[in-house]
Protein backbone atom coordinates (compact mmCIF):
# COMPACT_ATOMS: atom_id res chain seq x y z
CA UNK A 1 0.00 0.00 0.00
CA UNK A 2 3.00 2.53 1.14
CA UNK A 3 4.75 1.62 -2.58
CA UNK A 4 1.32 2.83 -4.07
CA UNK A 5 1.30 5.84 -2.06
CA UNK A 6 4.72 6.41 -3.37
CA UNK A 7 3.76 6.08 -6.90
CA UNK A 8 0.58 7.85 -6.86
CA UNK A 9 2.66 10.53 -5.65
CA UNK A 10 5.38 10.19 -8.00
CA UNK A 11 3.27 10.07 -10.93
CA UNK A 12 0.38 12.59 -10.77
CA UNK A 13 -1.69 10.99 -13.66
CA UNK A 14 -1.52 7.58 -12.15
CA UNK A 15 -3.31 9.31 -9.12
CA UNK A 16 -6.08 11.30 -11.45
CA UNK A 17 -6.57 7.35 -12.94
CA UNK A 18 -7.14 5.91 -9.53
CA UNK A 19 -9.32 8.53 -8.28
CA UNK A 20 -11.00 8.27 -11.20
CA UNK A 21 -11.74 4.53 -10.60
CA UNK A 22 -12.65 5.45 -7.07
CA UNK A 23 -15.21 8.12 -8.11
CA UNK A 24 -16.43 6.47 -10.81
CA UNK A 25 -20.20 5.90 -12.12
CA UNK A 26 -21.21 3.41 -14.16
CA UNK A 27 -24.95 4.24 -13.82
CA UNK A 28 -24.72 6.34 -17.43
CA UNK A 29 -22.80 3.67 -19.51
CA UNK A 30 -25.46 0.90 -17.89
CA UNK A 31 -28.58 2.54 -18.83
CA UNK A 32 -27.08 3.74 -22.25
CA UNK A 33 -25.91 -0.04 -22.77
CA UNK A 34 -29.53 -1.28 -22.15
CA UNK A 35 -31.15 1.10 -24.21
CA UNK A 36 -28.72 0.21 -27.37
CA UNK A 37 -29.18 -3.51 -26.16
CA UNK A 38 -32.99 -2.95 -26.56
CA UNK A 39 -33.09 -1.23 -29.73
CA UNK A 40 -32.80 -3.11 -32.34
CA UNK A 41 -36.03 -5.14 -31.06
CA UNK A 42 -38.29 -1.38 -31.54
CA UNK A 43 -41.20 -1.40 -34.14
CA UNK A 44 -41.24 1.78 -35.91
CA UNK A 45 -44.06 2.59 -37.37
CA UNK A 46 -47.33 5.32 -37.61
CA UNK A 47 -50.07 3.27 -37.38
CA UNK A 48 -53.13 3.55 -34.43
CA UNK A 49 -55.07 7.11 -34.60
CA UNK A 50 -53.27 8.98 -31.53
CA UNK A 51 -49.94 8.32 -33.39
CA UNK A 52 -51.49 9.82 -36.70
CA UNK A 53 -52.92 13.18 -35.07
CA UNK A 54 -49.68 13.30 -33.02
CA UNK A 55 -47.61 12.84 -36.31
CA UNK A 56 -50.03 14.88 -38.77
CA UNK A 57 -49.26 18.61 -37.51
CA UNK A 58 -45.73 17.90 -38.05
CA UNK A 59 -46.37 16.48 -41.55
CA UNK A 60 -49.22 18.82 -42.96
CA UNK A 61 -46.90 22.07 -41.69
CA UNK A 62 -43.96 20.80 -43.08
CA UNK A 63 -45.20 19.37 -46.61
CA UNK A 64 -48.37 21.55 -46.88
CA UNK A 65 -48.22 24.23 -45.22
CA UNK A 66 -51.52 24.22 -43.25
CA UNK A 67 -53.41 21.79 -40.29
CA UNK A 68 -55.82 20.36 -43.31
CA UNK A 69 -55.11 16.83 -41.99
CA UNK A 70 -57.50 15.16 -44.86
CA UNK A 71 -54.89 13.80 -46.68
CA UNK A 72 -52.99 12.24 -43.45
CA UNK A 73 -55.65 10.79 -42.26
CA UNK A 74 -56.44 9.21 -45.50
CA UNK A 75 -53.01 7.71 -46.48
CA UNK A 76 -52.85 5.93 -42.55
CA UNK A 77 -56.79 4.65 -42.97
CA UNK A 78 -55.97 3.22 -46.88
CA UNK A 79 -53.15 1.23 -44.96
CA UNK A 80 -55.75 -0.01 -42.49
CA UNK A 81 -58.45 -1.12 -44.80
CA UNK A 82 -55.84 -2.65 -46.78
CA UNK A 83 -55.82 -4.80 -44.26
CA UNK A 84 -59.70 -4.87 -43.36
CA UNK A 85 -59.17 -2.94 -40.06
CA UNK A 86 -61.02 0.21 -40.69
CA UNK A 87 -60.59 1.44 -36.74
CA UNK A 88 -58.45 4.53 -38.21
CA UNK A 89 -61.34 5.23 -41.12
CA UNK A 90 -63.72 5.55 -38.20
CA UNK A 91 -62.06 7.52 -35.70
CA UNK A 92 -60.73 10.34 -37.46
CA UNK A 93 -62.64 10.23 -41.19
CA UNK A 94 -66.15 9.00 -40.20
CA UNK A 95 -68.20 12.33 -40.64
CA UNK A 96 -70.27 13.37 -37.40
CA UNK A 97 -72.10 16.89 -36.09
CA UNK A 98 -68.39 17.29 -34.96
CA UNK A 99 -66.03 16.52 -37.53
CA UNK A 100 -65.97 18.14 -39.49
CA UNK A 101 -65.81 21.05 -37.54
CA UNK A 102 -69.08 22.92 -38.45
CA UNK A 103 -67.03 26.36 -38.16
CA UNK A 104 -63.82 25.60 -39.85
CA UNK A 105 -64.66 22.55 -41.74
CA UNK A 106 -61.44 21.39 -40.95
CA UNK A 107 -61.18 17.52 -39.13
CA UNK A 108 -60.36 17.49 -35.89
CA UNK A 109 -57.26 16.52 -34.38
CA UNK A 110 -57.48 16.30 -30.28
CA UNK A 111 -53.47 15.38 -29.60
CA UNK A 112 -51.82 18.19 -28.54
CA UNK A 113 -48.54 19.82 -31.15
CA UNK A 114 -45.98 19.59 -28.72
CA UNK A 115 -44.60 16.04 -30.13
CA UNK A 116 -44.89 17.41 -33.51
CA UNK A 117 -42.60 20.08 -31.80
CA UNK A 118 -39.70 17.80 -30.45
CA UNK A 119 -40.01 15.44 -33.81
CA UNK A 120 -39.31 18.14 -36.07
CA UNK A 121 -35.30 18.36 -35.91
CA UNK A 122 -35.19 14.29 -36.86
CA UNK A 123 -38.10 14.77 -39.39
CA UNK A 124 -35.93 18.11 -41.00
CA UNK A 125 -33.14 15.55 -41.16
CA UNK A 126 -35.03 12.81 -42.68
CA UNK A 127 -36.24 14.97 -45.40
CA UNK A 128 -32.46 16.43 -45.94
CA UNK A 129 -30.91 12.60 -46.01
CA UNK A 130 -33.76 11.27 -48.57
CA UNK A 131 -33.21 14.76 -51.15
CA UNK A 132 -29.20 13.57 -51.29
CA UNK A 133 -30.31 10.45 -51.45
CA UNK A 134 -32.07 11.35 -54.04
CA UNK A 135 -29.63 12.97 -55.77
CA UNK A 136 -27.85 9.86 -56.01
CA UNK A 137 -30.64 7.76 -57.75
CA UNK A 138 -32.56 6.30 -54.39
CA UNK A 139 -35.43 7.30 -55.67
CA UNK A 140 -37.17 7.59 -52.21
CA UNK A 141 -40.55 9.10 -51.76
CA UNK A 142 -39.94 12.87 -50.31
CA UNK A 143 -43.66 12.90 -49.04
CA UNK A 144 -43.36 12.70 -45.53
CA UNK A 145 -45.17 9.30 -45.37
CA UNK A 146 -42.10 7.27 -46.81
CA UNK A 147 -39.78 5.33 -44.54
CA UNK A 148 -37.01 7.46 -43.32
CA UNK A 149 -39.44 9.87 -41.88
CA UNK A 150 -41.48 7.39 -39.89
CA UNK A 151 -38.31 5.47 -38.55
CA UNK A 152 -37.03 9.70 -38.09
CA UNK A 153 -40.17 10.43 -35.59
CA UNK A 154 -39.94 7.22 -34.11
CA UNK A 155 -36.27 7.29 -33.11
CA UNK A 156 -36.59 10.83 -31.62
CA UNK A 157 -39.07 9.35 -29.04
CA UNK A 158 -36.56 6.54 -27.92
CA UNK A 159 -34.02 9.23 -28.05
CA UNK A 160 -36.47 11.53 -25.87
CA UNK A 161 -36.78 8.27 -23.52
CA UNK A 162 -33.03 7.75 -23.09
CA UNK A 163 -32.82 11.19 -22.27
CA UNK A 164 -35.35 11.18 -19.52
CA UNK A 165 -33.72 8.21 -18.07
CA UNK A 166 -30.53 10.09 -18.12
CA UNK A 167 -31.38 13.25 -16.33
CA UNK A 168 -33.68 10.97 -13.72
CA UNK A 169 -30.42 9.16 -13.00
CA UNK A 170 -28.94 12.54 -12.57
CA UNK A 171 -31.55 13.79 -10.20
CA UNK A 172 -31.61 10.13 -8.09
CA UNK A 173 -28.00 10.55 -7.51
CA UNK A 174 -28.05 14.01 -5.94
CA UNK A 175 -29.73 11.43 -3.19
CA UNK A 176 -28.15 8.04 -3.29
CA UNK A 177 -25.22 6.22 -4.50
CA UNK A 178 -24.77 5.16 -7.96
CA UNK A 179 -25.87 1.47 -7.00
CA UNK A 180 -29.38 2.75 -5.96
CA UNK A 181 -29.36 5.57 -8.57
CA UNK A 182 -28.78 2.94 -12.08
CA UNK A 183 -30.79 -0.19 -10.23
CA UNK A 184 -34.13 2.13 -9.73
CA UNK A 185 -33.33 4.22 -12.78
CA UNK A 186 -33.04 0.66 -15.08
CA UNK A 187 -36.07 -1.51 -12.41
CA UNK A 188 -38.96 1.21 -13.29
CA UNK A 189 -37.39 1.37 -17.25
CA UNK A 190 -37.69 -2.19 -17.76
CA UNK A 191 -40.43 -3.51 -15.24
CA UNK A 192 -43.57 -0.37 -16.32
CA UNK A 193 -45.30 0.37 -19.43
CA UNK A 194 -42.25 3.11 -20.48
CA UNK A 195 -40.23 0.60 -22.31
CA UNK A 196 -43.30 -0.72 -24.18
CA UNK A 197 -43.93 2.79 -25.19
CA UNK A 198 -40.42 3.50 -25.74
CA UNK A 199 -39.58 0.44 -28.16
CA UNK A 200 -42.92 -1.21 -29.31
CA UNK A 201 -45.80 2.04 -29.53
CA UNK A 202 -43.26 4.53 -30.15
CA UNK A 203 -44.46 7.57 -31.83
CA UNK A 204 -47.23 8.26 -28.53
CA UNK A 205 -46.07 11.04 -26.37
CA UNK A 206 -45.42 9.76 -23.60
CA UNK A 207 -41.54 9.08 -23.76
CA UNK A 208 -41.65 12.87 -24.99
CA UNK A 209 -43.66 14.24 -21.96
CA UNK A 210 -41.27 11.80 -19.74
CA UNK A 211 -38.34 13.69 -20.75
CA UNK A 212 -39.71 16.69 -20.53
CA UNK A 213 -40.98 16.20 -16.92
CA UNK A 214 -37.57 15.00 -16.19
CA UNK A 215 -35.54 17.84 -17.52
CA UNK A 216 -38.48 20.45 -15.31
CA UNK A 217 -37.10 18.72 -12.39
CA UNK A 218 -33.84 18.44 -13.13
CA UNK A 219 -33.77 22.39 -13.62
CA UNK A 220 -35.89 23.06 -11.11
CA UNK A 221 -34.48 20.86 -8.18
CA UNK A 222 -30.84 22.54 -9.16
CA UNK A 223 -30.25 23.67 -5.90
CA UNK A 224 -31.42 20.32 -3.97
CA UNK A 225 -29.10 17.17 -2.29
CA UNK A 226 -27.79 19.60 0.04
CA UNK A 227 -25.09 18.03 2.65
CA UNK A 228 -25.76 19.98 6.20
CA UNK A 229 -22.30 21.45 5.47
CA UNK A 230 -24.30 23.78 2.70
CA UNK A 231 -21.96 22.15 -0.24
CA UNK A 232 -24.39 20.69 -3.32
CA UNK A 233 -24.18 17.12 -4.36
CA UNK A 234 -23.77 16.83 -8.27
CA UNK A 235 -22.54 20.29 -9.14
CA UNK A 236 -20.29 21.32 -12.11
CA UNK A 237 -16.97 21.17 -10.66
CA UNK A 238 -17.78 19.53 -7.30
CA UNK A 239 -16.52 15.67 -6.83
CA UNK A 240 -19.25 13.18 -6.31
CA UNK A 241 -20.08 11.79 -3.30
CA UNK A 242 -18.55 7.68 -2.52
CA UNK A 243 -20.89 5.62 -1.34
CA UNK A 244 -20.71 5.79 2.33
CA UNK A 245 -21.24 9.22 1.93
CA UNK A 246 -24.59 9.18 0.57
CA UNK A 247 -25.62 6.95 3.15
CA UNK A 248 -24.54 9.29 5.78
CA UNK A 249 -26.26 12.58 4.04
CA UNK A 250 -28.04 14.54 6.99
CA UNK A 251 -31.77 15.42 6.71
CA UNK A 252 -32.29 19.39 6.37
CA UNK A 253 -34.85 21.04 7.76
CA UNK A 254 -37.28 22.15 4.71
CA UNK A 255 -37.60 25.59 5.31
CA UNK A 256 -34.14 26.65 5.31
CA UNK A 257 -33.39 24.97 2.39
CA UNK A 258 -36.81 26.02 0.50
CA UNK A 259 -35.39 29.81 1.35
CA UNK A 260 -31.80 28.53 -0.32
CA UNK A 261 -33.75 26.79 -3.32
CA UNK A 262 -35.45 29.87 -3.70
CA UNK A 263 -32.49 32.10 -3.73
CA UNK A 264 -30.15 29.89 -5.86
CA UNK A 265 -32.48 30.08 -9.04
CA UNK A 266 -31.82 33.48 -11.27
CA UNK A 267 -34.44 34.78 -13.46
CA UNK A 268 -33.23 33.47 -16.45
CA UNK A 269 -33.92 29.91 -14.98
CA UNK A 270 -37.46 30.66 -14.43
CA UNK A 271 -38.00 31.85 -17.30
CA UNK A 272 -36.11 28.46 -18.67
CA UNK A 273 -38.33 26.23 -16.23
CA UNK A 274 -41.73 28.24 -18.11
CA UNK A 275 -40.59 27.47 -21.34
CA UNK A 276 -39.90 23.63 -20.59
CA UNK A 277 -42.95 23.61 -18.50
CA UNK A 278 -44.89 25.07 -21.36
CA UNK A 279 -43.65 22.48 -23.50
CA UNK A 280 -44.64 19.71 -21.36
CA UNK A 281 -48.52 21.06 -21.06
CA UNK A 282 -47.54 21.10 -25.25
CA UNK A 283 -46.90 17.52 -25.37
CA UNK A 284 -49.81 16.21 -23.12
CA UNK A 285 -52.45 18.81 -21.52
CA UNK A 286 -52.73 16.81 -18.35
CA UNK A 287 -48.98 17.45 -17.53
CA UNK A 288 -49.81 20.76 -16.67
CA UNK A 289 -51.17 19.57 -13.09
CA UNK A 290 -47.51 18.50 -12.29
CA UNK A 291 -46.45 22.33 -12.25
CA UNK A 292 -48.40 22.30 -8.83
CA UNK A 293 -44.99 21.24 -7.58
CA UNK A 294 -43.29 24.84 -8.01
CA UNK A 295 -46.63 26.15 -7.21
CA UNK A 296 -46.81 24.73 -3.70
CA UNK A 297 -43.34 25.37 -3.28
CA UNK A 298 -43.69 29.45 -3.78
CA UNK A 299 -46.94 28.73 -1.60
CA UNK A 300 -44.41 27.55 1.36
CA UNK A 301 -42.20 30.06 0.56
CA UNK A 302 -44.16 33.08 0.69
CA UNK A 303 -45.71 31.92 4.28
CA UNK A 304 -42.42 31.93 5.31
CA UNK A 305 -40.98 35.16 3.99
CA UNK A 306 -44.26 37.00 4.94
CA UNK A 307 -43.76 35.51 8.63
CA UNK A 308 -40.33 37.13 8.74
CA UNK A 309 -41.63 39.99 7.50
CA UNK A 310 -39.18 39.71 4.11
CA UNK A 311 -40.88 42.09 2.05
CA UNK A 312 -38.81 42.45 -0.23
CA UNK A 313 -37.39 38.97 -1.16
CA UNK A 314 -41.03 38.24 -1.14
CA UNK A 315 -41.46 40.72 -3.80
CA UNK A 316 -38.39 39.47 -5.62
CA UNK A 317 -39.83 35.54 -6.05
CA UNK A 318 -43.06 37.03 -6.98
CA UNK A 319 -41.05 39.16 -10.12
CA UNK A 320 -39.59 35.75 -11.07
CA UNK A 321 -42.58 33.92 -10.77
CA UNK A 322 -44.68 36.53 -12.88
CA UNK A 323 -41.53 35.90 -15.26
CA UNK A 324 -42.02 31.99 -15.21
CA UNK A 325 -46.08 32.31 -16.07
CA UNK A 326 -45.04 34.64 -18.93
CA UNK A 327 -42.42 32.47 -20.48
CA UNK A 328 -45.38 29.62 -19.90
CA UNK A 329 -47.94 31.23 -21.58
CA UNK A 330 -45.72 32.45 -24.69
CA UNK A 331 -44.71 28.97 -25.16
CA UNK A 332 -48.46 27.68 -25.11
CA UNK A 333 -49.54 30.20 -28.43
CA UNK A 334 -48.46 27.46 -30.71
CA UNK A 335 -51.47 25.41 -29.18
CA UNK A 336 -53.77 28.01 -28.68
CA UNK A 337 -53.34 28.99 -32.58
CA UNK A 338 -53.35 25.62 -33.91
CA UNK A 339 -57.12 25.41 -31.43
CA UNK A 340 -57.96 28.54 -33.39
CA UNK A 341 -57.56 27.54 -36.72
CA UNK A 342 -59.12 23.83 -36.21
CA UNK A 343 -61.86 24.23 -34.11
CA UNK A 344 -62.39 28.17 -34.41
CA UNK A 345 -61.91 29.14 -31.12
CA UNK A 346 -58.50 29.32 -28.92
CA UNK A 347 -59.82 26.01 -27.06
CA UNK A 348 -59.73 21.97 -27.67
CA UNK A 349 -62.22 20.32 -29.30
CA UNK A 350 -65.52 19.68 -27.71
CA UNK A 351 -64.87 16.36 -27.85
CA UNK A 352 -62.23 16.59 -25.19
CA UNK A 353 -64.45 17.86 -22.28
CA UNK A 354 -66.93 15.26 -22.94
CA UNK A 355 -64.37 12.34 -21.54
CA UNK A 356 -64.35 13.97 -18.19
CA UNK A 357 -67.33 12.44 -15.99
CA UNK A 358 -66.93 14.48 -12.37
CA UNK A 359 -68.87 12.95 -9.64
CA UNK A 360 -70.42 15.64 -7.08
CA UNK A 361 -71.29 14.08 -4.23
CA UNK A 362 -71.48 15.34 0.01
CA UNK A 363 -73.02 18.35 1.38
CA UNK A 364 -70.33 20.36 0.02
CA UNK A 365 -70.97 19.22 -3.36
CA UNK A 366 -67.15 18.77 -4.14
CA UNK A 367 -65.97 18.08 -7.43
CA UNK A 368 -64.52 14.08 -7.03
CA UNK A 369 -62.48 11.85 -9.11
CA UNK A 370 -65.22 8.59 -9.34
CA UNK A 371 -62.01 6.24 -10.78
CA UNK A 372 -59.68 7.40 -8.87
CA UNK A 373 -59.40 4.10 -6.57
CA UNK A 374 -59.89 2.31 -9.85
CA UNK A 375 -56.67 3.62 -11.55
CA UNK A 376 -54.44 2.47 -8.90
CA UNK A 377 -55.97 -0.60 -7.51
CA UNK A 378 -59.10 -1.81 -10.15
CA UNK A 379 -58.22 -5.69 -11.31
CA UNK A 380 -58.15 -5.89 -14.45
CA UNK A 381 -56.64 -1.74 -15.10
CA UNK A 382 -54.81 -0.88 -11.69
CA UNK A 383 -51.82 0.45 -12.20
CA UNK A 384 -50.46 -1.15 -9.28
CA UNK A 385 -51.17 -4.32 -10.55
CA UNK A 386 -50.15 -3.74 -14.31
CA UNK A 387 -46.66 -2.44 -12.73
CA UNK A 388 -45.84 -3.44 -8.78
CA UNK A 389 -43.07 -1.24 -8.65
CA UNK A 390 -45.29 2.02 -9.21
CA UNK A 391 -46.24 1.29 -5.62
CA UNK A 392 -42.76 0.55 -4.26
CA UNK A 393 -41.25 3.41 -5.97
CA UNK A 394 -44.32 5.32 -3.84
CA UNK A 395 -43.81 3.83 -0.71
CA UNK A 396 -40.03 4.52 -1.35
CA UNK A 397 -41.16 8.33 -0.87
CA UNK A 398 -41.10 7.56 2.97
CA UNK A 399 -37.38 7.16 2.51
CA UNK A 400 -36.84 10.25 0.34
CA UNK A 401 -38.35 11.96 3.11
CA UNK A 402 -36.17 11.53 5.40
CA UNK A 403 -33.73 13.46 3.46
CA UNK A 404 -35.77 16.25 1.59
CA UNK A 405 -39.15 15.66 3.72
CA UNK A 406 -40.78 18.55 0.96
CA UNK A 407 -39.49 16.90 -1.90
CA UNK A 408 -40.85 13.40 -1.28
CA UNK A 409 -44.35 15.59 -0.07
CA UNK A 410 -44.65 17.48 -3.34
CA UNK A 411 -43.73 14.36 -5.44
CA UNK A 412 -46.38 12.48 -4.44
CA UNK A 413 -49.06 15.45 -4.59
CA UNK A 414 -47.66 15.42 -8.26
CA UNK A 415 -48.67 11.94 -8.71
CA UNK A 416 -51.57 12.61 -6.59
CA UNK A 417 -52.98 14.86 -9.22
CA UNK A 418 -52.09 12.76 -12.63
CA UNK A 419 -54.16 9.86 -10.76
CA UNK A 420 -56.73 11.96 -9.68
CA UNK A 421 -57.24 13.91 -13.40
CA UNK A 422 -57.38 10.10 -15.14
CA UNK A 423 -59.77 8.67 -12.78
CA UNK A 424 -62.06 11.54 -13.97
CA UNK A 425 -61.89 10.36 -17.44
CA UNK A 426 -65.54 8.95 -17.31
CA UNK A 427 -65.33 6.52 -20.39
CA UNK A 428 -61.36 5.89 -20.88
CA UNK A 429 -60.12 5.41 -17.26
CA UNK A 430 -59.44 2.72 -17.56
CA UNK A 431 -57.33 2.70 -21.00
CA UNK A 432 -58.53 -0.63 -22.20
CA UNK A 433 -56.66 -1.77 -25.47
CA UNK A 434 -53.57 0.50 -24.17
CA UNK A 435 -50.33 -1.85 -22.56
CA UNK A 436 -50.19 -1.13 -18.88
CA UNK A 437 -51.17 2.22 -17.30
CA UNK A 438 -49.69 5.08 -20.09
CA UNK A 439 -50.81 7.82 -18.49
CA UNK A 440 -48.64 7.74 -15.78
CA UNK A 441 -45.59 7.13 -17.59
CA UNK A 442 -44.19 10.79 -16.92
CA UNK A 443 -44.15 10.23 -13.07
CA UNK A 444 -41.70 7.69 -13.75
CA UNK A 445 -38.94 10.16 -11.95
CA UNK A 446 -41.39 10.37 -8.67
CA UNK A 447 -40.91 6.36 -8.80
CA UNK A 448 -37.23 6.56 -9.29
CA UNK A 449 -36.53 8.94 -6.66
CA UNK A 450 -38.89 6.46 -4.45
CA UNK A 451 -37.69 3.69 -5.35
CA UNK A 452 -33.45 4.34 -5.06
CA UNK A 453 -33.88 6.20 -2.16
CA UNK A 454 -35.28 2.54 -0.16
CA UNK A 455 -32.64 0.34 -1.88
CA UNK A 456 -30.09 2.79 -0.45
CA UNK A 457 -31.69 2.06 2.75
CA UNK A 458 -32.10 -1.72 2.08
CA UNK A 459 -28.89 -2.31 0.71
CA UNK A 460 -26.44 -2.05 3.80
CA UNK A 461 -29.42 -4.15 5.63
CA UNK A 462 -29.74 -6.97 2.99
CA UNK A 463 -26.50 -6.83 0.89
CA UNK A 464 -26.86 -6.49 -3.21
CA UNK A 465 -27.65 -9.81 -4.58
CA UNK A 466 -31.87 -9.99 -2.59
CA UNK A 467 -32.26 -6.47 -4.37
CA UNK A 468 -30.63 -7.41 -7.43
CA UNK A 469 -33.40 -10.50 -7.76
CA UNK A 470 -36.45 -8.64 -6.09
CA UNK A 471 -35.53 -6.13 -9.55
CA UNK A 472 -35.26 -8.97 -11.84
CA UNK A 473 -38.30 -10.35 -10.84
CA UNK A 474 -40.32 -7.04 -11.33
CA UNK A 475 -38.93 -7.03 -14.85
CA UNK A 476 -40.29 -10.43 -15.76
CA UNK A 477 -42.98 -9.98 -14.47
CA UNK A 478 -43.54 -6.81 -17.15
CA UNK A 479 -42.14 -8.39 -19.77
CA UNK A 480 -44.16 -11.29 -19.57
CA UNK A 481 -47.10 -9.42 -19.71
CA UNK A 482 -45.85 -7.20 -22.75
CA UNK A 483 -45.10 -10.60 -24.13
CA UNK A 484 -48.99 -11.69 -23.51
CA UNK A 485 -50.53 -8.25 -24.44
CA UNK A 486 -48.50 -8.70 -27.97
CA UNK A 487 -48.63 -12.21 -29.14
CA UNK A 488 -49.86 -14.72 -27.02
CA UNK A 489 -52.97 -13.66 -25.04
CA UNK A 490 -53.91 -10.96 -26.69
CA UNK A 491 -57.53 -10.90 -25.16
CA UNK A 492 -55.87 -9.17 -22.03
CA UNK A 493 -55.97 -6.23 -24.26
CA UNK A 494 -59.01 -5.27 -22.52
CA UNK A 495 -57.55 -5.94 -19.32
CA UNK A 496 -55.75 -8.38 -16.82
CA UNK A 497 -56.77 -11.77 -17.23
CA UNK A 498 -55.78 -13.33 -13.41
CA UNK A 499 -57.44 -16.82 -14.53
CA UNK A 500 -54.68 -19.14 -15.75
CA UNK A 501 -51.73 -15.70 -15.55
CA UNK A 502 -48.80 -17.57 -13.42
CA UNK A 503 -49.20 -20.21 -15.77
CA UNK A 504 -48.97 -18.33 -18.93
CA UNK A 505 -45.89 -16.18 -17.28
CA UNK A 506 -44.41 -18.75 -16.34
CA UNK A 507 -45.10 -21.61 -18.65
CA UNK A 508 -46.53 -19.85 -21.92
CA UNK A 509 -44.25 -17.04 -22.46
CA UNK A 510 -41.15 -18.93 -22.33
CA UNK A 511 -42.11 -21.60 -24.41
CA UNK A 512 -43.68 -19.27 -27.18
CA UNK A 513 -41.65 -16.61 -27.08
CA UNK A 514 -38.56 -19.23 -27.93
CA UNK A 515 -40.46 -20.75 -30.70
CA UNK A 516 -41.00 -17.30 -32.32
CA UNK A 517 -37.91 -16.02 -31.36
CA UNK A 518 -36.47 -16.07 -35.32
CA UNK A 519 -39.93 -14.04 -36.17
CA UNK A 520 -39.04 -11.56 -33.28
CA UNK A 521 -35.66 -11.06 -33.98
CA UNK A 522 -36.11 -10.70 -37.88
CA UNK A 523 -39.33 -10.41 -38.93
CA UNK A 524 -41.67 -8.77 -36.32
CA UNK A 525 -44.15 -6.72 -39.07
CA UNK A 526 -45.96 -10.46 -39.14
CA UNK A 527 -46.81 -9.48 -35.66
CA UNK A 528 -48.07 -6.04 -35.63
CA UNK A 529 -51.15 -4.25 -36.77
CA UNK A 530 -51.01 -3.91 -40.54
CA UNK A 531 -47.87 -5.18 -40.50
CA UNK A 532 -46.47 -1.72 -40.93
CA UNK A 533 -43.20 -1.50 -39.47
Amino acid sequence: MKQLSTATARYPRLAALQGWLVRRELGPALIVAVFLLLLPLSTPRVVLSDEIQYFSYLRSLYFDGNLDFRNEYQHFADIGLAFDDPAVFNALLREDERNPNPETGLLRNVAPVGSALLWAPGFVLADVVVQLANVFGANIPRDGFSRPYILAVCMMSALYALLGLLLTYRITRRYVGDFAATLATLSVFLASPLIFYTFIAMPWSHANGFFLFALFLWLWGGGRGQESGGRRAGAIGQEPRTENQYRNIAPVAGGHLLRARQAQRPLWMWLLLGFVGGLMVLTREQLGLLLIIPALEGVVAYCGMLRRHEWARAATLFSKHLAFLVALLITLLPQLAAYQVLNGRPAPAATVGDKFRFAAVGPFDVLLSPHFFDTLLHPAHGAFLWSPVIAIGLLGLCWLGRKDALLAGLLLIGFLCQTYINGAFGTTWHLSRAFGFRRLIECTPIFVLGLAALIEWLRPRLGSWPLLLVAAALVYWNLGLIAQWTIIRTEMRAGLIWDGMLRYQFLEVPGQVVGKLRVLLFDRCKLVTNQTC
